[in-house]
């Protein structure tokens, strides 16, 4: 929460002040000019003269710049006259009205001052209004404030994050409750000659939890907990950024003991002297006034700076050294039990039906991070809405998993007979490859509905939490991206192969590569690094292969086709010496579009399905959905790509 009043911003508050003096000034010199005195109805001069010849008036007073009179009926009536009208006085005599001259107005000597003094109270006021600006300091609120920190002083009354809402990475947790316990009781560490730690780094990837810790250090402490954004010290002012440091450690000074948690920190903390010219100068100044402020010739007692950043290989090396940031406390992945635990907690906000069991959405979830198994808990709930259902149940989680991994379904794409006969048998090849390949991951499942870009899929999932992978599980990947083209290629012919294995191809290549370049899984070019990981445009990262000669170019290439090749080859042995089980599998996904890994296994296993709910063989086929594509999407297998 903000510390600012509630009521609104001071400095639009004094702003709508000062305008309503004016225009009531404004209003007061327009009523005072009004005139005092009614004038009547406004006619023409002729007009004027036609009713005094006509005997309609009775009296008139004649001025230099207006004529006022009555008509005999009692009405009251003004002209403009014409000057130099010699022959009006006679008229008047002739027709027996009164007339009389009018001497001018004299000026309303209030009017005079407020209009003369208008200007200079306009002068006054915004002189007055800029130095009570001046005066506040520049506050942050102030128009003069943007040289003010803009950390917020957080309170959390309401939706406090405690330790007990992280979860799946105990071991971060545990570095940063150390540091709540020395906040809470610094004597039980100091007594032994340990030093309250400046400053811990969270390092991880987005979505693995790195703020959500913050809140709940803020939570557990009971010490002030300010928060900025890495973005906030920049601007495109020279010392704007050094300024707000100096003032964000000035506030906390005198809230010390307390914590600054800054997000996002490579905004503002990247290597210096990368920059041409001036066009990192305010970056680099801001960035040596926080390196100062951290661990300078002024001790800054009490306070700890907690930063959080998934690019830790930006940062430059002063921030990282011992005295600033003491710790790097890394935030990983979750593994299958801190999923379990993670799904555990958000869970606790869902209605669950009996058959949920998140020992089985952690299991199918490889890779997720807590921001992921979050959305999948809300997709869920989502799902179970829309359906009208009072209970989530395992199902939702199971339709919320594939379309947070495989995309959406897309019911309402138009396929040809064709095309689906194509898609089934393509990704029959690629689950026939799998089974039939000992080191390859179990299949999850299969599917001939398009799913985001892909017309069908095939999906494996590890049977557990894999953080290296073999050799043979490479090879046994390369060969199951392969099954898709050559089931193509056996079941229509070397003509009919489609570009839908484009996906494949590409996966295919780049694990070859990687085996061959990165890994050293090449028998002539050895355990040799020939490619380097390289940070492109933006921050996209690539490859970049190093210096070599054209004849170490050469071979690498050829080791890299030699393993795709292999790979096609073994694909191929597999699926001629099981050719039937291809028509099998492809029969059944064009059938029932979509098969488990349990459903697939029985099929080939017994030669039949069972499924009572599912349409029988003896039914009617499926008509297409609509008209036809006329293009062929990618196809994937599913397959997770190697780390």
């Amino acid at each position: 929460m903000n510390d600012e009043q509630p009521n609104g911003n001071p400095w639009m508050r004094s702003l709508l002040v000062w305008i309503g003096i004016f225009l009531a000034l404004f209003f007061a010199v327009s009523l005072f000019g009004q005139r005092s005195e009614s004038t009547g109805s406004t006619i023409q001069y002729s007009d004027f003269r036609n009713k005094v010849a006509e005997g309609s008036v009775s009296e008139v007073q004649v001025g230099e710049q207006r004529i006022t009179g009555r008509f005999k009926n009692g009405d009251a009536f003004s002209t403009i006259p014409i000057p130099n009208d010699t022959t009006l006085p006679q008229l008047l005599q002739n027709n027996g009205v009164r007339y009389a001259g009018k001497a001018p107005d004299e000026p309303n000597v209030l009017m005079y001052i407020l209009v003369q003094a208008l200007p200079f109270l306009l002068i006054l006021g915004v002189a007055f209004f800029a130095l009570k600006q001046v005066q506040k300091g520049g506050g942050a609120g102030g128009a003069m404030g943007f040289g003010k920190s803009k950390a917020k002083l957080l309170t959390e009354k309401q939706g406090r994050v405690t330790f007990d809402d992280v979860a799946g990475i105990d071991e971060a947790r545990e570095e940063l409750e150390e540091i709540v316990e020395f906040l809470r009781d610094p004597q039980r560490f100091s007594k032994l000659g340990g030093q309250i730690p400046k400053g811990a780094l969270l390092v991880g990837s987005p979505g693995t939890g790195k703020t959500l810790l913050a809140r709940a250090i803020a939570g557990e402490a009971g010490v002030p907990f300010f928060t900025i954004s890495g973005s906030d010290f920049v601007e495109m002012f020279v010392g704007v950024g050094a300024s707000r440091v100096r003032d964000m450690f000035d506030q906390a000074k005198k809230n010390a003991p307390c914590i600054v948690f800054i997000d996002e920190i490579d905004a503002v903390g990247r290597h210096r002297g990368h920059g041409l010219g001036n066009s990192n100068d305010e970056r680099e100044q801001t960035l040596n006034q926080l390196l100062v402020e951290m661990d300078g010739f002024e001790a800054n007692e009490g306070i700890i700076i907690i930063a959080a950043t998934n690019r830790p290989d930006v940062l430059d090396p002063a921030l990282l050294r011992p005295g600033r940031f003491d710790r790097q406390v890394v935030v990983p992945i979750p593994d299958i039990e801190g999923r379990e635990k993670i799904l555990s907690v958000h869970m606790k906000k869902v209605p669950l039906a009996p058959d949920v069991n998140p020992r089985t959405i952690a299991r199918g979830t490889p890779g997720f991070s807590g921001a992921d198994l979050a959305n999948l808990c809300n997709e869920a709930a989502l799902l179970a809405a829309r359906r009208n259902k009072r209970l989530v149940a395992m199902q939702e989680f199971e339709d919320a998993k594939d379309k947070v991994m495989m995309g959406a379904e897309r019911r309402s794409m138009v396929m040809t007979e064709d095309e689906k006969k194509m898609t089934a048998y393509h990704e029959a090849g690629h689950a026939l490859v799998s089974v039939h390949e000992p080191a390859s991951d179990p299949i999850h499942k299969a599917t001939i509905i398009p799913r985001g870009r892909a017309l069908g899929m095939v999906m494996r999932l590890p049977e557990r939490d894999s953080y290296s992978y073999h050799r043979d599980k490479m090879h046994a990947n390369l060969s199951v991206s392969m099954g898709g083209r050559v089931a193509e290629e056996i079941v229509f012919g070397y003509d009919k192969v489609s570009s839908g294995a484009s996906g494949d191809i590409q996966y295919a290549t780049g694990l070859a590569r990687s085996m061959v370049t990165k890994w050293g899984m090449s028998d002539k070019l050895g355990p040799l690094q020939y490619e380097d990981q390289q940070e492109g445009y933006l921050g996209m990262g690539g490859s970049q292969r190093l210096f070599v000669s054209d004849e170490t170019n050469k071979l690498i290439d050829s080791e890299i086709r030699t393993l795709v090749d292999d790979a096609h080859a073994r694909a191929t042995t597999i699926i001629k010496g099981s050719e039937d089980k291809l028509h099998l599998l492809a029969n059944a996904l064009l059938e029932y579009e979509t098969l488990t890994g349990d459903e697939i296994k029985q099929l080939l296993d017994t030669g039949k399905l069972d499924r009572p709910d599912a349409p029988s063989a003896s039914s009617s086929p499926q008509p297409p959905r609509s008209a036809t594509v006329p293009r062929a999407g990618k196809r994937f297998s599913g397959e997770p790509t190697p780390a």
